[in-house]
């Protein structure tokens, strides 16, 4: 009981299900909807050109049949005026032909959202399973799909057998017209036969995608499984993302705390905050913050001030004020250079034998970055 409860597909797809099935194409789509729109978009250029292109269509055709018996043919050889016909008759197809690529990408694009779908090009060896490719020639899908092209056969077979009557009773087939006549045949047929045939298969295709959109939906369904098991992946990404940020704070933190040995001066609070500054002239166009913490890592860092014997000196409120707005590695902020050049006067004066052993210091620790 347990296990299918399990297996049972309840609960609605996720966000990344979801994305994944699209980039495996696996979406609702349903090829009667290209069918529609390429019909619809000859059915669009036929009434705004359809017109003109008939007119050029006749009246090439009165003069072709009008001088038929001139034309010479040869064996190996296509007539001119035959070559003239071709010409014309394909001017007349090509916006139609464009229209119909147009309309057949922008299906196709509204039905996959105009999402790429990568996956679609990999080998799968799955679908050259004889066994699950049996299972699909008898699966739900294929008998509904069977029913809609049976549909559309009966839809199209009507729309020609009404074509039909209505063109054997013009009145072109009995009695004499005017050659100009046989443009508006031709676009009042077309326009008739096309827009009979997008009506009825528009219907079939909102069956049809309906269908497919319900049958895509089941099948994206989940399990409460398979729902925990993608929720543990995700807990699980973000807790290594977590750890790699852990560390990188914990590595920027020894590194910062390192560097504290080399500073001109420790600014503290004094129980608090702990500034470490180191200003080279020459070098520095401002004093550079080595390192900073409040409470415990500040205690670290004047532990290590004392251990290296850098000078300390108590200035509360620009200890506070260097921890609030300067940033590690950054010069200290413009408002502070009057503060901090009285601070570094004050320790160059009265800890003078620390300085001379510095700059020894500070290139030792540069040789040894290097070695690093």
């Amino acid at each position: 009981m347990a296990d299918d409860d399990k297996d049972q597909k309840t609960e609605e797809p996720t966000g990344k299900r979801l994305t994944d099935a699209m980039e495996k194409g696996e979406f609702a789509r349903s090829a009667e909807i290209g069918v529609v729109f390429g019909l619809a978009a000859a059915l669009m250029a036929f009434s705004v050109g359809l017109t003109e292109a008939g007119r050029s269509v006749s009246e090439y055709s009165s003069a072709l049949f009008s001088k038929l018996h001139t034309v010479q043919f040869n064996s190996g050889e296509v007539p001119i005026p035959l070559l003239s016909a071709a010409r014309v008759v394909a001017l007349a197809l090509i916006p139609v032909l464009t229209g119909t690529v147009v309309a057949a990408l922008l299906a196709g694009g509204l039905q996959s959202g105009f999402n790429l779908t990568p996956k679609v090009l990999g080998l799968h060896l799955d679908k050259l399973n004889p066994v699950a490719g049996f299972g699909r020639l008898f699966s739900q899908r294929v008998v509904v799909q069977g029913a809609i092209d049976f549909c559309k056969m009966l839809a199209v077979g009507f729309c020609l057998w009404i074509a039909m009557k209505k063109l054997l009773s013009d009145p072109l087939f009995t009695t004499p017209v005017e050659v100009a006549y046989l443009g508006t045949f031709i676009r009042e047929s077309c326009l008739t036969l096309l827009s009979r045939l997008v009506l009825v298969l528009g219907v079939i295709a909102a069956a049809s995608y309906g269908y497919e959109k319900y049958k895509t939906h089941s099948d994206q369904k989940m399990s409460r499984h398979e729902v925990k098991e993608e929720h543990k992946q995700a807990e699980g990404n973000t807790q290594v993302k977590a750890a790699i940020r852990r560390m990188a704070r914990r590595l920027a933190q020894r590194q910062m705390l390192k560097s504290v040995a080399v500073a001109d001066v420790v600014v503290t609070n004094p129980t608090h905050y702990a500034v470490a500054l180191k200003y080279e002239r020459g070098k520095d166009s401002a004093p550079i913050v080595l390192a900073k913490g409040e409470n415990a890592l500040a205690r670290r860092i004047k532990a290590l001030a004392a251990a290296h014997e850098v000078p300390m000196v108590e200035n509360r409120p620009v200890a506070r004020m260097l921890h609030a707005n300067a940033q590690v590695g950054q010069p200290i902020p413009g408002e502070l250079f009057h503060a901090v050049a009285g601070i570094l006067a004050f320790v160059y004066r009265t800890h003078r034998y620390y300085f001379y052993r510095l700059a020894a210091r500070r290139a030792a620790a540069a040789a040894e970055g290097l070695r690093a």
